[in-house]
């Protein structure tokens, strides 16, 4: 990783947990993702300036209907990617990980390339658990105190890659 990322990234890692961001982010962060989305035809993701950012769709636990989420990633070192439901240290899951609770095939958009992906929890095993949890934190920095800070224990995924789709 570029040096220049390495520092931004430990220098804005603290301010992303402060309780003005947990209060701002869910509320302005959506928005601008949706924008930036739509400014750049999809090549853009604000919080992938930062970090590796992909966008989840999955089908609604209880509504059936498509939902699109965007969401930083962590690579597991063998092709796969790692996401955490933090949910900005709330005290509830976020919907999506209901979601692939309940329909563990999804899809994921990563810049413009699309994946057919399933999803598997890997929060109930100890030992994988705090190994995702290193790999993450080696990304973001103290970004397990969302966990200590929401009451909850935030659930982990794996999104393991079935097959890239037509781009």
């Amino acid at each position: 990783m570029p040096r220049i990322l390495t520092v931004v990234r430990r220098t804005l890692a603290p301010l992303s947990r402060t309780r003005a961001f947990r209060a701002l982010g869910p509320r302005l962060l959506p928005g601008a993702e949706r924008l930036a989305r739509r400014l750049s035809g999809g090549r853009v993701q604000v919080s992938g300036l930062l970090v590796p950012s992909l966008t989840l769709h999955t089908v609604g636990a209880r509504s059936g209907e498509s939902r699109a989420t965007e969401l930083m990633y962590t690579p597991d070192g063998r092709g796969n990617a790692i996401v955490a439901g933090s949910n900005f240290a709330r005290d509830r899951h976020p919907a999506w990980t209901h979601n692939l609770i309940a329909h563990p095939e999804a899809r994921i958009t990563v810049g413009r390339r699309r994946y057919d992906v399933v999803a598997t929890r890997i929060d109930t095993d100890p030992d994988e658990r705090e190994a995702a949890w290193a790999r993450l934190e080696r990304q973001w920095p103290g970004y397990r105190g969302y966990e200590r800070d929401s009451g909850r224990q935030v659930r982990l995924f794996r999104l393991r890659l079935l097959r890239e789709l037509d781009r």
